[in-house]
């Protein structure tokens, strides 16, 4: 699934893609949030740690869950 957070006062958006579902990086989100933690951790699919001050995003978009084909469908 691939996530991208606007940053606020930073020209680019970090982006990455994970294997949790939507519906658990959500929770993730959501509860760093309400909870006033300072970071939020998020782990990509290669196993990297993006920690994130919480009060400098601006907003969060989650992709789908789907996995893109690569081919030709014939």
């Amino acid at each position: 699934m691939d996530i991208r957070i606007g940053i606020i006062n930073a020209p680019r958006e970090i982006s990455f893609e994970t294997n949790e579902t939507a519906a658990q990086v959500e929770e993730t989100i959501t509860t760093a949030l309400s909870a006033g933690s300072a970071l939020l951790r998020l782990i990509d699919s290669k196993g990297k740690v993006f920690l994130i001050p919480t009060a400098t995003i601006a907003y969060v978009e989650l992709g789908s869950d789907t996995s893109r084909r690569v081919g030709f469908v014939g």
